[in-house]
C-alpha cells in the first residue's frame, strides 16, 4: 500500500472519528505532510514506540497504542496462561494525550483477560520500574516521551525484572503486529465492565510510600545537611513534569528548610509553555530557576525531566553566575561521594555500571576504591539487565550506574534511572561540600585534580520526517 492509499484508507475507516478525518483532510493539500505521516509506521523496539502526536501510520495516536497494546498482549498470553493474572503496570507523564494513552491501553490488555494496575495520575518513571517488582507484575507500560519537545509522546514497555524490555521480547512483539490489524484487528473493555469484573485495579498513594522509604534508605549523612540547612538554599523545577511532588517531598524529607519551586513551572502541562524543550541537558531551560535563584539567594539548581528519571544541576560559582554540571562531571561527583559515604560497606563485589558513551573518569574514581567496573550498550536497561544478573548469580553487587545523559540509580528498588534518589542525594552531596567551605564546582575541580582532567561536549542534529530518516540510516550505515 502506497502512503496516499493508507491515507485514504485512514479517511475511510476513521470516518466516524471526526476529529481524525478534519486532521486528515486539513492537510489534504500538503503532499510532504501526507506522506511523512503514512510512508511508514511507527517501530516498535526494545524503548518501545516514540513520535509525533496526529493522524497517520507514522504518529503517535489512540490507534497505534491500541494496536501496540494488543500486539504486546498477544506475546503476554501466548507464553505462559498464569501470566494474565500478574497483570501489567501503567503509568504516565504530563504529555498531552498520556491520560488517554494510559487507559486506552489498560482497556485493550483487560480485553484480551490480562489484569491491569493503573496508576490513579501521573507518576514518575522509576515508580513504574519499581511497581512492576514490587507488585510481581509480568509488564509494565509507561506513556512518555521522556525530554523530547511538546509534539512528542511515546509507549515504553518493561519487562517483569523491571527493566525496559530486552531485544529478544522487542523482536518477538514487533513480529505480532505484523498480523494486527489496525481497523478491525483491535479490541477493547469498556472500563465499567472491566472495573466491575475485577480486571483492573487504580494504584494510589500506598505505592508511592514504599518507593519512597526506598529512596529515602539512601541518606547516609543527615548531619551534613542539618549543619548547614538555616544557609542552605536550592531552586527546584520539574519542567513541568512528574517529579512536581516527590522530588520536593525526598528532598524536604533529607532536611532541606529552604526549598523554592518555580511555580512557573509546577504547573503539569505536556505544552511545556515556559521552555523550547524541557530537557534538564540544556541549560537555557533553566532561565526561570537562576531568576528565582537570584531573587532568594540560592546557590544551588536541580531540575527533573518531564518524566522525572533524568536530572540536571547548575550551581553559582565564585563570579556569582551559574554554571551547568554536564551528566559526565555529575556522575563522577556523584560516584566520588556515594563511594565515600559507603566505603566501609565495600567489599570485592561491589561494583559500577556505565555505558560505553560515558566519561571513564567515573570508572577511574570507582577503581581507586577498588570497585569493578562494567561497561554496557548504550541505554540504562543494558544497566538495569546487569542488576538483575547480579542478584541471580551473587558474583557482584551493584552500587551505582550511569550514563553521561543526565541518568543515575543508587540503590536496587528500579531498574530505570531515577531522578527521584538522584536529587535527594546529589542535594546531600551539595550539603557535605558546603560544609567544607565548598561547591560542587569546588568539589569537580579537585576531583580533577587528583584524577586528571576530562573535557566532554555534545552536539545534537535533528533530522525530521522522512527524509531526516533517510539520511540517519545512511549515515548510520557509512559509520
Amino acid at each position: 500500500m502506497t502512503y496516499r492509499e493508507a491515507y485514504e484508507t485512514w479517511l475511510k475507516e476513521f470516518a466516524d472519528d471526526r476529529a481524525t478525518v478534519d486532521e486528515l483532510k486539513a492537510i489534504a493539500g500538503d503532499e510532504k505532510e501526507i506522506e511523512d505521516r503514512f510512508y511508514t509506521e511507527l517501530s516498535f523496539g526494545t524503548a518501545g514506540m516514540r513520535g509525533v502526536l496526529g493522524a497517520g501510520t507514522n504518529r503517535m495516536n489512540l490507534y497505534n497504542v491500541r494496536r501496540a497494546t494488543k500486539g504486546f498482549a498477544d506475546y503476554i498470553n501466548s507464553q505462559n496462561p498464569e501470566y494474565r493474572q500478574r497483570g501489567v503496570v501503567i503509568a504516565y507523564d504530563s504529555r498531552r494525550m498520556s491520560p488517554e494513552f494510559a487507559k486506552a491501553s489498560a482497556l485493550v490488555l483487560c480485553h484480551e483477560g490480562i489484569h491491569v494496575y493503573l496508576f490513579d495520575e501521573l507518576r514518575p518513571v522509576p515508580i513504574l520500574s519499581y511497581a512492576v517488582r514490587h507488585l510481581h507484575a509480568i509488564a509494565g507500560i509507561v506513556i512518555t516521551a521522556s525530554h523530547n519537545p511538546p509534539q512528542y509522546n511515546g509507549y515504553k514497555v518493561y519487562w517483569s525484572d523491571g527493566a525496559q524490555l530486552p531485544p529478544q521480547h522487542a523482536a518477538a512483539i514487533a513480529r505480532e503486529l505484523e498480523h494486527i490489524d489496525i481497523f478491525t484487528g483491535v479490541r477493547r473493555m469498556a472500563y465499567d465492565d472491566a472495573a466491575a469484573q475485577g480486571l483492573i485495579q487504580v494504584m494510589g498513594r500506598e505505592t508511592d510510600d514504599r518507593f519512597m522509604a526506598h529512596v529515602m534508605a539512601m541518606v547516609n549523612d543527615r548531619q551534613s545537611m542539618a549543619q548547614v540547612a538555616d544557609t542552605f538554599k536550592m531552586v527546584y523545577t520539574p519542567f513541568h513534569g512528574c517529579g512536581w511532588q516527590l522530588v520536593p517531598e525526598a528532598l524536604r524529607g533529607l532536611g532541606v528548610k529552604h526549598l523554592y519551586c518555580v511555580k512557573e513551572q509546577m504547573v503539569l502541562d505536556g505544552n511545556f509553555p515556559t521552555v523550547a524543550s524541557p530537557n534538564p541537558e540544556n541549560p537555557e531551560g533553566f532561565y526561570l530557576a537562576i531568576d528565582l535563584a537570584n531573587q532568594v539567594g540560592a546557590d544551588f539548581i536541580l531540575g527533573t525531566d518531564p518524566d522525572s528519571d533524568r536530572v540536571g544541576i547548575m550551581v553559582r560559582s565564585h563570579d556569582g553566575s551559574f554554571v551547568p554540571v554536564t551528566g559526565n562531571q555529575t556522575g563522577a561527583l556523584l560516584v566520588q561521594f556515594v563511594l565515600t559515604m559507603k566505603k566501609a560497606q565495600l567489599n570485592e563485589k561491589s561494583t559500577l555500571v556505565k555505558t560505553i558513551v560515558t566519561s571513564d573518569l567515573g570508572a577511574n574514581i570507582g577503581r581507586s576504591f577498588g570497585l569493578q567496573i562494567e561497561e554496557t550498550l548504550t541505554g540504562f536497561k543494558y544497566i538495569g539487565d546487569k542488576i538483575n544478573t547480579y542478584e541471580q548469580t551473587g558474583d557482584k553487587e551493584f552500587v551505582i550506574g550511569y550514563e553521561e545523559s543526565y541518568g543515575y540509580l543508587v540503590g536496587t528498588h528500579a531498574r530505570d534511572k531515577d531522578a527521584v534518589v538522584s536529587a535527594m542525594l546529589i542535594c546531600q552531596m551539595a550539603a557535605w561540600y558546603k560544609n567544607q567551605g565548598k561547591t560542587l564546582v569546588d568539589a569537580l575541580h579537585a576531583v580533577y585534580e587528583k584524577y586528571g582532567y576530562y573535557l566532554d561536549a555534545l552536539d545534537s542534529f535533528v533530522l525530521k520526517g522522512k527524509d531526516g530518516a533517510e539520511k540517519i540510516g545512511a549515515l548510520m550505515q557509512t559509520f
